[in-house]
C-alpha cells in the first residue's frame, strides 16, 4: 500500500504526501563560497529518523528536487537537498546545467569534497531537526547520482547510497579496500547515456575494491526514469517510467530500512 502511494504522489505531485512539511533554506561557506539547500522534513512527528543526504538532477536545488524530496522524506526520513554548485549558481536551462555539471563531473576531488561537506552539514542539523545523527545514508538523481557514487568511492563514512539513473564512470576509480559504504545503483536498461562497456566497468570496479554493490537494470527504462517532471517524450533519452520509478522507490526503501536497522 505505501509504494502504491509513494507512487501515486510521484506521478501527480500534488498533494502533500504528510501532513507538517518543513522546508528551510540551510546555508554554509566552502573556503569563503557560499552555498544554499534545503532541509525538509514532517514536523508532525517529534521521534528522530534517519537523515539523507539527497544530490539532485544537474539543474540543482530547484522547486520540482525539493518536492521529490518532501515526498520521499514523508515521515521516514529528514533530507537535506545538497546545493553542489554555490548560492550564485543556479542555471536555468538544460544547457547551462551542463557546463556546470560536466565542469564538476571532470573534477571528482572538487565534486567529493562539496558533497562530503553537505553530509557535514545534515549531521549537523540534529539540533535543528529530529535527525539521527548517527544515521545517515546519501540518495543522487541523474548527476546526483554520479555525485553519491563518488562519495561511497571516496570512503565515505555513510549507512549506504542510492543512485538513481546516475552516471557509473570516472577518471579516480575506488581504490582497493577504500569504500565503507554499501551502494545501491539503480538504472535504466534503456537510457542511451551508460553503456555497457560503462556497466562492466563499474561491476569491475566495484569488485576489485571489495565494495558491497548492488546493480539493478530497469527494463525498458531510459535516463530520468525516476523523475515525473521528465515528461514522456518517446523520442527523448530522458523520460519518467512510472513503473520503473515505483520498483527503484521500494528497492531504495528496502536498502535503506535494512542499512538503518544494522547501525
Amino acid at each position: 500500500m505505501a509504494r502504491r502511494l509513494l507512487a501515486a504522489a510521484l506521478a501527480c505531485l500534488v498533494s502533500p504526501a504528510f501532513a507538517a512539511p518543513v522546508e528551510r533554506p540551510v546555508e554554509w561557506t566552502i573556503d569563503g563560497e557560499s552555498f544554499t539547500g534545503t532541509i525538509v522534513y514532517d514536523d508532525a512527528v517529534a521521534t528522530k529518523r534517519p537523515g539523507l543526504l539527497m544530490v539532485p538532477n544537474w539543474r540543482g536545488v530547484t522547486a520540482p528536487s525539493v518536492e521529490l524530496a518532501k515526498r520521499i522524506a514523508a515521515d521516514d526520513y529528514v533530507i537535506l537537498v545538497a546545493d553542489v554548485y554555490g548560492t550564485q549558481v543556479r542555471p536555468e536551462t538544460n544547457e547551462a546545467a551542463g557546463k556546470v555539471a560536466g565542469a564538476l563531473r571532470s573534477d571528482p576531488a572538487l565534486l567529493r569534497s562539496r558533497t562530503a561537506k553537505a553530509v557535514e552539514v545534515l549531521r549537523a542539523q540534529a539540533g535543528n531537526a529530529p535527525l539521527d545523527a548517527g544515521r545517515v545514508g546519501a540518495i543522487g538523481f541523474c548527476f546526483g547520482g554520479t555525485a553519491v557514487l563518488e562519495l561511497a568511492r571516496s570512503g565515505a563514512d555513510l549507512a549506504g547510497v542510492a543512485s538513481f539513473h546516475g552516471g557509473l564512470d570516472t577518471s579516480m576509480r575506488a581504490k582497493e579496500d577504500v569504500m565503507q559504504t554499501p551502494v545501491l545503483v539503480l538504472n535504466g536498461a534503456a537510457d542511451k547515456a551508460v553503456t555497457d562497456e560503462d556497466i562492466e566497468e563499474f561491476e569491475r570496479e566495484m569488485d576489485l575494491a571489495n565494495a558491497d554493490w548492488q546493480f539493478v537494470n530497469f527494463g525498458g527504462a531510459v535516463h530520468c526514469f525516476a523523475e515525473p517532471r521528465a515528461g514522456n517524450d518517446p523520442a527523448s533519452n530522458c523520460r519518467y517510467d512510472e513503473r520503473a520509478a515505483t520498483r527503484a522507490h521500494g528497492m531504495m526503501e528496502d536498502f535503506f530500512r535494512r542499512q538503518f536497522a544494522s547501525e
